[in-house]
Formats: C-alpha cells, structure tokens, sequence
C-alpha cells in the first residue's frame, strides 16, 4: 500500500452559503492529493506529460460523512491499495479535519491514455518502478 497526506485549508470562495466546503470541491482536493502523492514519488505529472501519457478521470465515487467549514485545515490523505494492474490507477482519499474526523471519502479512477493516439496504455514502467516496492511482499523487500 502507498499512502501520503496534505493539508489543505478550506478558502472562502470554496464554501457556500451555509460556510460549508462546496460539495464539487471535494474533486479538486482529491486532486491536490493524486499530484502531491505522484510528486512524493519523485515526479509530476507534468512529467508524464511530457512522456505521451495523460491520464483522465473514468470514474469519481464520493461520500459525504460531515462537512468541512470555511478556514478548516483539512488533511487530504490518498491511498493506492493495490499496484495497478494495466491500463488504470485508483486513488482513494479520506479526508479528515482538525480534530481527526474522517469528513468524506472518495475514490478516482484515471486512466492510462497515449497522448498521440487517444488510446488506452498500461501504466508507464517509471511510474510501475517507483510504486512496485510498496507492493512487494514483507518476505521479499519492503517499502523504502
């Protein structure tokens, strides 16, 4: 399993009338959490990018448990449970506030895309290499 964490502090213009974080916001931090997670691995997006690989989004699954409020720092945490098997990666998220709270979870699927052709790809060897250790069992290797 590879798992990170950020903190996010919830912005005026991101909550509604009732101050309450913006229930389509939740997409963005998750994403804030997905670009964080793939930098900690030691490169961005931006990089794969430029490898001819880009990865939308297939599938967004959220549900909402408490709400987050206006100038709350939440803690975004993402978790790859498994190490993708193809053509797709599925991050989940948990986001939590000051006080330990689990706040809302989510899972978002991308998948693997040739940026030429359109066309589905499996998961770039670079990014395999970088996440393949927290997968490998305890009586072979363990995660750095």
């Amino acid at each position: 399993m590879y798992s990170t964490t950020i903190d996010i502090r919830v912005r005026y213009g991101e909550t509604d009338q009732m101050g309450y974080l913006y229930y389509g916001n939740y997409a963005l931090y998750y994403e804030v959490g997905r670009t964080d997670a793939i930098r900690q691995l030691g490169f961005t997006y931006r990089e794969l990018e430029e490898q001819g690989v880009i990865m939308p989004v297939a599938e967004l699954q959220v549900k909402y448990l408490r709400p987050a409020y206006y100038d709350d720092v939440i803690t975004v945490k993402t978790i790859l449970k498994e190490l993708p098997p193809a053509h797709k990666i599925q991050f989940h998220s948990e986001l939590y506030n000051q006080q330990g709270e689990l706040l809302n979870v989510g899972t978002v699927t991308l998948a693997f895309i040739d940026a030429k052709t359109k066309k589905r790809m499996n998961m770039p060897d670079i990014l395999r290499e970088k996440l393949a250790p927290y997968f490998e069992t305890p009586s072979n290797a363990t995660a750095p």
